[in-house]
């Protein structure tokens, strides 16, 4: 059987334009998703999944290999395996991020905000900057809260995602009134029209 750094080498990917495509894939690899930065597949079999940056980001591959090597004694983030000049090796985690959780009408109890406020704390603690905490990044499963995509952990501004969010469960999520389900278009006009604000707040203050 091929070692995790074979696989992780055996896939190729070619830019065309602001597109992405894979053009190689090992057949022990599922593909199970797509980020900003890179695709991810599961390596059939396993509890593993290769992190694969694209061309134009592969310099985060050493980078948030590092920030996960960090934070490997705090059990909320993801159990990072190996990593490489363009690839990280890291835990598949089964549950629903809590974006996932909204669409489809899962609760999302108050533990899950402690359990992240005291995961970033950790991270603080060993020196990193948790920052782009949000929806999509957060995962609710039958152990508990994860925490997945720790790259941007050393930005040195300030972030208030978090912050936000915990505003917004409590002055609305928490209500009775409130719809625990919610259209995923929706939330993704809501999260569009954040991230413009909030480029627009750094532009001005910058």
């Amino acid at each position: 059987m091929k070692t995790d750094q074979e696989l992780a080498t055996a896939i190729t990917i070619e830019s065309n334009g602001q597109t992405q495509l894979i053009t190689g894939q090992p057949p022990e690899l599922d593909w199970i998703g797509t980020g900003r930065s890179a695709f991810v597949f599961r390596i059939q079999g396993t509890d593993r999944v290769i992190k694969k940056f694209f061309p134009s980001h592969r310099h985060l591959a050493v980078l948030e290999g590092a920030i996960y090597e960090q934070l490997s004694s705090f059990s909320t983030y993801a159990k990072q395996y190996a990593y490489g000049a363009d690839y990280l090796v890291i835990e598949y985690i089964e549950g629903q991020t809590l974006f996932d959780c909204l669409v489809n009408g899962t609760l999302i109890p108050r533990d899950v905000i402690r359990s992240v406020d005291q995961a970033l704390a950790d991270a603080r603690s060993v020196g990193l900057n948790p920052s782009d905490i949000h929806l999509r990044n957060i995962m609710l499963t039958k152990d508990g809260t994860r925490i997945i995509d720790v790259a941007r952990f050393r930005q040195t501004e300030p972030c208030s995602q978090w912050d936000d969010l915990k505003r917004g469960y409590d002055y609305f999520y928490c209500k009775s009134y409130f719809s625990k389900k919610l259209p995923e278009a929706f939330l993704n006009t809501v999260a569009d029209i954040y991230k413009r604000r909030m480029f627009e707040s750094h532009r001005n203050t910058g």
